[in-house]
């Protein structure tokens, strides 16, 4: 995309949470712009109070958490196909988004957060928990998931951008995801063009 006035404006540090943000972005079709910012820098105090990132900038609305992002802009664009089609269906998104940053993501945010993140004083040895956690997680990302191609059945959606980037990431940090149905899932998440798309804009931001 090429348009000189974008409706959106993603904030955030590429490669990080704004790849779901751009990612979604991609899926939509919609024009958008990238503002670099690394966590708890001005820029990215000045889009959300407490430095974290991504947000997403739609006129005068500043909105934050990747989770919440994606959602709204399904549901902004709903001839995409991708918001839900009734309040069930929403509520099962709800489920599915809250699955994936509070249960999925945590030993991978965790891991993280141990090696790189907190001072020298405050890290601790968590690899054989949160390969544990994160092997609990896959399970039940296999249960949850069933015969579907996708979280929501034969339906893409926003809980499939935000599950399909917790194995991105999963997989870089080379976790170990035992499970033939999920590995497959996440090569039909990996593998989409908006995905590509999404990547490219951040390496040329």
């Amino acid at each position: 995309m090429a348009e000189t006035q974008p409706r959106y404006i993603a904030v955030g540090a590429p490669g990080s949470r704004v790849t779901r943000v751009t990612w979604m972005l991609e899926e939509l079709g919609q024009p958008y712009a990238i503002v670099p910012a690394k966590p708890h820098s001005a820029e990215m105090r000045r889009h959300n109070p407490t430095g974290k990132a991504p947000a997403l900038v739609d006129g005068a609305l500043v909105l934050t958490d990747s989770a919440a992002i994606c959602s709204y802009l399904a549901e902004r664009h709903p001839e995409a196909g991708f918001a839900p089609a009734d309040a069930a269906e929403r509520a099962a998104l709800t489920a599915w988004l809250c699955f994936a940053q509070a249960e999925f993501e945590a030993p991978l945010w965790t891991k993280l957060k141990h090696r790189f993140l907190l001072a020298e004083a405050e890290r601790l040895d968590v690899a054989a928990w949160t390969a544990a956690e994160f092997a609990r997680e896959v399970r039940a990302l296999e249960a949850r998931l069933g015969d579907g191609p996708y979280a929501l059945g034969a339906r893409f959606s926003a809980a499939d951008v935000v599950l399909g980037h917790c194995g991105r990431w999963a997989r870089g940090a080379r976790f170990a995801v035992e499970s033939e149905a999920v590995n497959a899932y996440f090569d039909r998440l990996l593998a989409r063009p908006a995905l590509a798309r999404a990547l490219a804009r951040e390496a040329a931001a």
